[in-house]
This record gives structure tokens, sequence and C-alpha cells, in this order.
């Protein structure tokens, strides 16, 4: 639920963001690139990670189990030629630690303010909040945390 609306928000003021959700294949050594920030994932911290023009807003977000495990991380490219034309750095990451992990991100392109999904090394762009939401859910057996689901309030 926030990774959506935190993407649709950044996506309506072009701010650009790249938000990596691990799933079982371990990040840590992306996650070790960053700085450690250990925080609940929620809208607000997530459009604070990518305020244009401040310390954290190059790189990744990386989450784990439910928390903003690091952010500024540097992730593996893509082969150039595996991302199409007019796309930069940040697609570009995202194919590649998707190509190279099962994990899933998230891109905002400040230029366009477009939102995609990379998955298994590949793109589907295009996307506006509620079909985030659906595919980030769809990418999940279980829930994870308050991530993408209030399930974990109740516990």
């Amino acid at each position: 639920l926030h990774i959506a609306r935190a993407a649709q928000q950044l996506s309506e003021r072009k701010h650009g963001a790249l938000i990596v959700l691990e799933r079982e294949t371990g990040l840590q050594e992306y996650v070790d690139t960053g700085i450690p920030i250990d925080g609940e994932v929620t809208t607000e911290l997530l459009l604070t990670i990518f305020q244009p023009n401040t310390a954290l807003h190059d790189g990744a977000a990386i989450i784990r189990e439910g928390k903003i495990v690091a952010a500024a991380c540097i992730l593996p490219l893509a082969e150039t030629s595996r991302v199409r034309r007019g796309l930069g750095l940040r697609h570009r990451a995202a194919v590649g630690v998707t190509e190279q992990s099962d994990a899933v991100a998230t891109i905002i392109s400040e230029e366009t303010g477009d939102i995609s999904v990379a998955k298994y090394g590949r793109l589907v762009s295009a996307l506006d909040e509620s079909r985030l939401r659906e595919m980030l859910r769809s990418s999940y057996r279980r829930p994870l945390g308050s991530t993408l689901s209030r399930r974990s309030q109740q516990k």
C-alpha cells in the first residue's frame, strides 16, 4: 500500500525513485553499499528518501520484511541492449538487480513520471497506483507486513 501510494505521488511530482523489494534471494551485498535506514515502510519516509537533491535520493531503497533497510544503494546494471532506448540508469539498475535475483523493483522516471516494475529482468511500464499495487501483491505468496498489507497491524 505505502509503496504504491508513494510511487503515485512521486510520479505526479516527477521525482525519480528506485524501490527494490527483496524476496527469497538475499540482497545484503547491495544493502551494504547504501546508508542504513531500518525504518518501517511508510509513504512519508519513501517521499523523504526520494526528495531531489538530498543525500539519499540517488540509488535504490531496499525493502526487506516490511522495513526499508537501506537507501542510496548501488545496484548492478543490465546490459544497455536489455533496456529500451531513452531509459536511464534507474531502469538499467532495476533490470540488472532483477536479472541477478528474484527481487521486484519499482521505478519512477524523473523525466516522464512513468511508473514501471522490473521483475525477472523484464520491465512493465505505464502503471498507475492501482495496477502497481496489484502487481506488487501478486509478486508474493504471503503478505509482506505493512509493505503490502494491513494484516501485520493485527498481529
